[in-house]
Order: C-alpha cells, then structure tokens, then sequence
C-alpha cells in the first residue's frame, strides 16, 4: 500500500505545482498597499525592468497611488533596426500574458493597465489589438511610433483598441512628432494626448513630468470605476 499512497501524494503535489503562476523572469514586481489594481510595465528597446522611462515610473506609481506594479523583461535584441523586432513579437505576447496571469492569480489583481515605452508600446498595442484580456481596463503609451507595419505599427495597433488610452509624447523627435500628430484624430473623451515639451524620444530629464501625468490619468480611471 506504501507505493500507491506515495504515487498518490506525488501526483498531488505536481497538481498543485502546475497551477502555480510564477513571476515572469527577469521581471520586477512593486508590492500592492492594500489594491486589487496594477500596472505592468514593458520597456524600450535594448532595456530592462529598470531603463529608462518604465524604471522611474513603476516606482512613482507604486509610491504615490500603492499600485501594483510589474516591469516585464520583455525580448531583447542585438540588431538596432527595430524591424528585426517583429518576428519576437510572440515571444513578447506570452510574456506579457505570463504577467498578466501572475498579478489575476497570484495576487488577486483584478484591474490592470498595459504600460508601453518606445518598443514596448509596440509590443504591448500590438498583444491589446490581438488578444485583448478582460483584466485589462486602459492602456498607457509613451513614446508611440509609427511604421514598420503590422505588428510592429503602433499606430495601426492603437485604432484597433477598445479601452481609454493615455498616449504621452514628445515634441523634440521629428518621428515622435510626426506619428503623435497622426493620432490627433483618435482623441476622444476615451483617448487622451499628452505633450511633454522639450522632452526627446528618451524622456530623459522629464521622468517627473510624464510620471505626473500618467498618474493623473490613472487617478482619473480609477474614480469612474
């Protein structure tokens, strides 16, 4: 009786190790204070959960509203042509829904906006415009880019999103410029521009302006629920 009570137990154990949603990796996770609210975070090309832009906005989010919040690693390569990217674009989706899955089951998050910077917002326009989730109620580019066509055009993938957008760009990059002007159509009391003067496609310099803003907005969302 000892091996089928010990198969018994095994097969339980791997039942129970199979339904767990691990922390995507190479990510970085902000605990919640008392939320069922995040904010996942995919950053620009080259990055990480810390680059520019995502790394000081995840903590301003976390600090000043308590949200969760989860900066991906999203893909990486070498190549500095961005049309390299498009064939990781999948790669990018399963790590975005493995955060998804982790914050809904792990921590009992049950709102969560989609944050994207430069490739990230590529990336992440292009999962919404996809394989829209329930658990995601608004989605937050910054640095939104043009061209490259499908998946790698943000601005296809933003047309074909159903949630309140928060789009904040610079005016000190012709590119970022040219492709935020090409979204002024879009804007509505569900999608909302924000310039942030001065500022190049890096935002370098201006982390505290576009984390007010996003924060603002998401204060915003948050009082229409």
């Amino acid at each position: 009786m000892i091996r089928p009570i010990r198969l018994l137990f095994t097969t339980i154990f791997f039942l129970l190790v199979s339904n767990v949603y691990a922390q995507p990796s190479g990510s970085e996770l902000l605990q919640g204070k008392e939320t069922t609210t995040a904010v996942i975070l995919a950053h620009g090309r080259g990055g990480g959960p810390d680059a520019n832009v995502v790394g000081p906005l995840r903590k301003a989010i976390n600090n000043e509203l308590g949200f969760y919040t989860l900066a991906l690693q999203m893909p990486v390569l070498p190549d500095k042509d961005f049309r390299t990217y498009a064939p990781v674009f999948p790669d990018a989706y399963k790590t975005i829904q493995a955060g998804i899955d982790y914050l809904v089951k792990e921590k009992g998050v049950k709102r969560i906006y989609l944050m994207g910077y430069s490739m990230g917002a590529r990336m992440t326009s292009a999962f919404l415009a996809k394989q829209p989730h329930p658990a995601v109620v608004g989605f937050i580019g910054v640095g939104l880019l043009e061209g490259g066509g499908d998946p790698l055009d943000a601005n296809q993938n933003i047309r074909r999103i159903r949630l309140p957008v928060i789009d904040v760009y610079a005016d000190g990059t012709p590119l970022d410029l040219r492709s935020a002007n090409n979204r002024q159509s879009l804007v509505s009391d569900h999608y909302k521009q924000m310039r942030i003067e001065g500022a190049e496609h890096s935002f370098r310099g201006h982390d505290s302006q576009v984390a007010q803003v996003i924060i603002a907005w998401l204060k915003e969302q948050e009082q229409k629920r």
